[in-house]
């Protein structure tokens, strides 16, 4: 048995847990927020037998594409008078950072 937890945007969010609920996988969905962006995330917990890794991991790769947008860096410290321009800056955003970890024991009651 595994534990596999994937931390995902949360525009990926959506179309990843109807492909899970679609293919007969339970998960638990916790709202997250962290990364370099500080944007909102996803973190789903999928219990999966060893024999359904590879299915899962492929599900997850199709519904969490990378792309890039535009994004303002937030200004730097400055002192009172200085002018800063700020440049918007292209970032990759998107996919899944999955962990896959070994269970020990499973229960359900």
């Amino acid at each position: 048995m595994k534990l596999v937890i994937a931390i995902v945007q949360n525009d990926d969010a959506g179309a990843l847990k109807d492909a899970l609920r679609d293919h007969h996988y339970a998960s638990t969905v916790i709202s997250t927020t962290g990364g370099f962006l500080r944007e909102g995330n996803t973190t789903i917990m999928i219990g999966v037998d060893k024999i359904k890794l590879d299915n899962l991991l492929a599900l997850i790769k199709e519904n969490c594409t990378t792309r890039t947008q535009f994004v303002n860096p937030l200004p730097p410290v400055m002192e009172p008078g200085e002018l800063y321009l700020a440049q918007p800056v292209e970032v990759q955003v998107g996919g899944a950072t999955v962990f896959v970890l070994d269970v020990e024991r499973f229960e359900k009651f």
